[in-house]
């Protein structure tokens, strides 16, 4: 099948299906995410060769458009991508519009959508001591009278406590943009996506001490229950600082 530019996701899709060097294709980004697409989203694909395989589907590496994007590998670098990486998110929610391998597609991105027990438990100690670092700094600020300097550091707290709160269900954090979608259909246990996210953007506008502080304590004692009491007793007395008064 000849193909013409500029073209569409539905002829790029049937022209690398009829090539038996490509054994998966995978849909990221919006298009993948029920309900996020507009007028503006493109469609993100992976085209997926076989190793040691040669195409003519190369010559569309790296092919960008407001329409399309194409990413072309091979399974030995889809196997790796994203571990670790920012790209593991999109991974981990991708649609799969073509497997080849009986489900090993499938397979691979169930691992990327899935933190192993021991990475899980070495990113939450360092999320967790990132939050309680910029926590105290804000708090520390505030009391100080460091106004904008207390907020910034709330705000860069969020980012951390959203990998920490992630990782403790060993996934891999969304991108903001997927955030309210990603608690809306696949919540995290034990904490109420809307309480959540009201937090979340009080404490990033506003800093709220008191709401940080309380925040704090169930962030405590959800570290403590997963087993990270080390993180948190070498900050000693500082966090009482943390805590709600």
């Amino acid at each position: 099948m000849a193909i013409q530019q500029p073209f569409t996701y539905d002829s790029f899709v049937e022209l690398a299906t009829a090539d038996s060097a490509v054994v998966g294709l995978v849909l990221k980004g919006s298009h993948a995410h029920e309900g996020m697409t507009t007028e503006h989203s493109d469609h993100d694909l992976y085209v997926v060769v076989a190793d040691g395989a040669t195409t003519d589907l190369t010559r569309f590496a790296g092919h960008r458009t407001a329409a399309l994007d194409l990413i072309v590998l091979t399974l030995s670098e889809f196997r790796e991508a994203g571990m670790p990486g920012f790209e593991r998110y999109a991974l981990a929610r991708a649609q799969i519009v073509l497997d080849r391998l009986d489900g090993g597609i499938a397979q691979i991105l169930a691992a990327k959508a899935r933190l192993d027990a021991d990475e899980a438990f070495r990113d939450a100690d360092g999320w967790l001591d990132a939050y309680a670092n910029s926590l105290y700094r804000s708090v520390k600020n505030d009391r100080d009278g460091h106004a904008l300097a207390a907020r910034l550091d709330a705000a860069d707290s969020i980012r951390f406590l959203l990998e920490l709160l992630f990782a403790l269900d060993r996934r891999p954090r969304p991108y903001n943009k997927y955030l309210e979608w990603e608690l809306a259909w696949y919540p995290l246990p034990d904490w109420g996506a809307d309480l959540l996210l009201e937090a979340v953007d009080r404490i990033s506008a506003t800093g709220d001490v008191s709401l940080q502080r309380r925040l704090f304590a169930r962030v405590e004692a959800a570290a403590r229950g997963a087993g990270h009491d080390a993180v948190l007793d070498a900050w000693g007395e500082d966090l009482m600082l943390m805590r709600p008064q």
